[in-house]
Parts: structure tokens; C-alpha cells; sequence
């Protein structure tokens, strides 16, 4: 019988024990669970104030880009000199997207506005260009066609000289093909006898 009421004892701390144990597995799996929804939640409340914060800040950025722009013209214009007409003022405020002083230009202006400067295939396409991007830049070439050439590419990237360059030996085919005349018969005079 003593034997018996160990084996009660025994069987009955061993339910203890696993039920103890059960209790305590879901107890740290529930745990474990609402520990991490916390984090995740705390993730997604970080991510949603840094774009808060982001965003706000964006406006900020504008206005710093703007002044800078206007800086950047400021001494532009501190450059030119006194002689410069109105026209190269707009051309220069185009460029950067601002205007340079009340006095110089209208205080609201847009490229499209402005008409080029004369009716040379160079100037019309160069106002085309701008209108699309207004930072586009033009280098002064005014050496020999060799000399230019060579400026040329030394101030473009490989990629941008490659393009080029196709695009020359493209123009060259056009160019070829427009002034090649088809061979006209040939009259022959009439022999006086």
C-alpha cells in the first residue's frame, strides 16, 4: 500500500507539473506575442513620424533651394558688366528659374515668354533647349571647327561624346543624301556642218 500511495504521489506532482507547464509554455508564447505586436506597432508609429517630420521639412528645403538660386544669380549679375541689356539678364535669370532684380526684369516671367533673340537656326533651337531645361548650358566655341572639336570633348562625359558622335555621322548621311542630284542626261549640241 505504500508502494500505491507513492506511485498517487508521484502521478499526481507529475500533473502538476505538466499542467505548471503548460500554463507557463502559453503564458511566454502569449508574452512573446504581445511583445512583439508592441514593437511592431512602435516600427510603424516611428516610420509614420519620420515621414510626419519629412514631409514638413520638404517645404523648408523649397524655400533654401530658392534663396540659394537667387544667390547664385546675385553674383552672377555682380559679374556681368554695367553694360549688359536687359535681355542678357533674362536669359541669365531663365537659366537659373529666378529673377535677378525688380528694377532689371519683371518679377514674373517664364522662358516661354521670352522670344529668342533672332531667327538663326542656333538661337531658335537653343531657346527650344532651354524652354526644356532651363539649367542647360552652352559652352563658347570660338576656335576653328578642330580646335572646337576638341573642346568639345574633352568637356563631355565618354558616353555623352559616343552619342555625339553618332548623331555627327547620322547629320553627315542626311547631309550626303540632300545634296546628292541625280545625274541629268547630258545634252549634246547639234553639229553645224
Amino acid at each position: 500500500m505504500a508502494e500505491e500511495q507513492r506511485d498517487l504521489i508521484s502521478d499526481r506532482g507529475s500533473g502538476v507539473l505538466s499542467v505548471g507547464g503548460t500554463q507557463r509554455s502559453a503564458f511566454g508564447r502569449k508574452a512573446a506575442l504581445s511583445t512583439l505586436s508592441i514593437l511592431v506597432a512602435l516600427l510603424i508609429v516611428g516610420q509614420a513620424v519620420t515621414i510626419y517630420f519629412v514631409y514638413q521639412q520638404s517645404g523648408q528645403i523649397n524655400k533654401l533651394a530658392k534663396t540659394s538660386q537667387t544667390l547664385q544669380l546675385e553674383a552672377l549679375q555682380r559679374k556681368l558688366p554695367a553694360s549688359q541689356d536687359a535681355h542678357h539678364c533674362l536669359a541669365l535669370a531663365a537659366a537659373l528659374g529666378a529673377c535677378c532684380q525688380p528694377s532689371c526684369c519683371p518679377s514674373t516671367f517664364s522662358l516661354q515668354d521670352m522670344a529668342p533673340p533672332s531667327n538663326k537656326t542656333e538661337d531658335q533651337v537653343k531657346h527650344l533647349l532651354l524652354q526644356a531645361d532651363p539649367s542647360k548650358m552652352f559652352p563658347e566655341l570660338k576656335g576653328s571647327l578642330m580646335d572646337n572639336m576638341k573642346r568639345l570633348k574633352n568637356t563631355m562625359t565618354d558616353a555623352d561624346w559616343k552619342s555625339f558622335e553618332s548623331w555627327m555621322h547620322k547629320w553627315l548621311l542626311f547631309e550626303s543624301a540632300k545634296n546628292l542630284q541625280q545625274e541629268a542626261p547630258k545634252v549634246i549640241p547639234a553639229v553645224k556642218g
